[in-house]
């Protein structure tokens, strides 16, 4: 029996719901879910879909990212010709049309913003993150010209990192979508980037998208921190750990104030 002060159990679940994006506590009705929660699931299948497809606003991120005065975004493209190619065919993703319009800049520290799998997540964080990258970076380091690839994957900026001449490159990548959040951001950092290494020799920093995911002053700070140690190790990928925390009390995070 239910005292006056008992909670409902479908309300438990609703406070739950408020710290996490997870699908849970969906009901029933009869054998099947709820109407509210089968809708709920359609719509977040869709915009799951619509991140992939959806093609990168090129001259609006490079509008954006111009504004930072970093320089004018130069852009490339993979192999893939097509997005339906570009999902059939991984490899090309991997692989560039041409570089001939990136210069040897022997920088420290490249950017590329890659559409990858959610352009979405570029023209939602992309400008945010790359502000907060170059707060970190502006007095320490010398940075590259800007890339923006299209149709790529991950390793596609081994061959830019080299094109450039870029000591450490940070490849800003829209993550696979899910049916809980659409429009994330990673960040894959590789020391001496060269074509041919493999994922056991970068570090990634995922599930960038506030105010749901991770922040960008946060990301920011993993990511200096990372280059820091990279740097000194002389190399990224498995040996590399995050430091960024050593000097923060328990439980705080950099830029979660």
């Amino acid at each position: 029996m239910n005292t006056p002060d008992a909670r409902p159990t479908d309300d438990v679940w609703a406070l739950l719901r408020d710290v996490t994006k997870a699908r849970i506590g969906l009901g029933r009705a009869g054998n099947s879910l709820p109407t509210q929660r089968v809708l709920e699931f359609q719509a977040a299948h869709a915009a799951a879909r619509d991140a992939v497809h959806d093609p990168l606003d090129v001259d609006g991120l490079t509008v954006e990212i111009r504004k930072l005065g970093i320089g004018a975004p130069l852009v490339v493209r993979s192999k893939a010709a097509s997005r339906g190619e570009y999902l059939r065919r991984p490899d090309l993703g991997r692989t560039p049309a041409d570089l001939s319009v990136l210069p040897n800049t022997g920088a420290d520290i490249g950017i590329v913003l890659a559409d990858g799998l959610s352009p979405r997540a570029l023209t939602e964080h992309a400008a945010g993150l790359v502000a907060a990258l170059v707060r970190q970076f502006e007095d320490r380091y010398r940075l590259a010209t800007p890339v923006i690839a299209t149709q790529a994957r991950v390793a596609l900026g081994d061959h830019i990192g080299q094109a450039l001449g870029v000591r450490t490159l940070l490849v800003i990548i829209g993550e696979r979508p899910g049916l809980s959040v659409a429009d994330s951001l990673g960040i894959y950092l590789t020391h001496r980037p060269v074509p041919g290494l493999t994922d056991a020799d970068r570090n990634c920093i995922s599930n960038i998208h506030p105010p749901d995911g991770l922040d960008y002053e946060a990301a920011a700070a993993t990511a200096a921190a990372l280059v820091a140690g990279a740097r000194k190790l002389g190399r990224s990928g498995v040996a590399l750990k995050d430091t960024s925390r050593n000097e923060l009390g328990a439980g705080e995070v950099p830029g979660s104030d």
